[in-house]
């Protein structure tokens, strides 16, 4: 099978756990996109950051942002967008506000969030994330659900961060009690995230393959997280970076090295590269 498609999940994949990006990584995607591979990232993070990731990487195509729920080039123009209604998620932010934890309402142009009441460094580290660069606009509010109705928001994703993984557990099952329809997936401990309903990375990228005449077998997936198992099981490649869960591993065709380990770059070495070399010959 020769692959025409690339599609990287971010934290825990293409940047080390210090959210660095490896000079190699880059020249290996550099590498495959000279050869006509097109590369897109997969990111739960908002529109904003994954693409300042993309650009770091010279990337012009289409990004998969907010696990699915915006998918495009130009924040002006998306190529898809699927938003969590008004209604909805003011009920959601009503059921989560009865639990422990950071609510965070996540737009491609701005995001809004709880006030954690606990004040300790803990929480302090729970109110700013990696998907919140300087140019992306946080706001902070006492009440969550009354700045939804003031305000009309209806975000693509929204993120909930607990300090106690039983509150976790618990708030999981309510939310999927009253909301079956709607996707909850996790990508860090104690967290889960929120998606519309049928809204995931694997269905973003089977659209934007629709939209680029590619099949799911004629992709490469990698991820490392639950909220990446989707896409790496409808890749025709799936891969599990070596630090993913062992549920994650089992449902990948190809397991490749760490994120401290130039996990990316190896794997870019030991399948592009073959093929490529293949391809020229036939």
């Amino acid at each position: 099978m020769v692959y025409k498609l690339l599609a990287l999940d971010i934290d825990g994949t293409l940047l080390r756990s210090n959210f660095r990006l490896d000079r190699e990584t880059k020249d290996a995607i550099e590498y495959v996109k000279k050869k006509g591979v097109y590369v897109t990232l997969a990111a739960g993070r908002n529109f904003p950051s994954t693409k300042k990731v993309a650009k770091a990487l010279k990337l012009n195509s289409y990004l998969i942002s907010h696990n699915g729920g915006f998918i495009a080039s130009d924040i002006d123009k998306p190529l898809y967008e699927s938003r969590i209604s008004e209604q909805d998620t003011y009920e959601i932010v009503q059921l989560l506000e009865n639990y422990e934890c950071h609510i965070r309402l996540v737009h491609e142009r701005y995001s809004v969030g709880n006030q954690v009441k606990q004040k300790n460094q803990l929480v302090a580290k729970l109110t700013l994330g990696t998907g919140d660069p300087l140019f992306y606009p946080v706001t902070f509010t006492e009440d969550l659900g009354d700045h939804v109705l003031k305000h009309s928001v209806a975000p693509p994703k929204i993120d909930v961060q607990f300090l106690d993984e039983k509150e976790r557990k618990s708030a999981y099952q309510h939310l999927k009690t009253q909301f079956p329809e709607f996707e909850i997936t996790s990508s860090a401990y104690c967290n889960f995230e929120i998606t519309p309903p049928k809204v995931t990375k694997a269905s973003g990228l089977i659209l934007l393959g629709s939209k680029l005449g590619i099949a799911p077998q004629e992709m490469v997936a990698v991820g490392d997280s639950y909220s990446d198992k989707e896409m790496i099981e409808l890749a025709g490649l799936g891969v599990a970076m070596g630090n993913s869960p062992e549920e994650v591993k089992r449902s990948a065709k190809w397991i490749t090295r760490t994120n401290d380990q130039l996990g990316v770059s190896y794997m870019i070495k030991e399948v592009f590269r073959k093929q490529l070399r293949v391809s020229m010959f036939q």
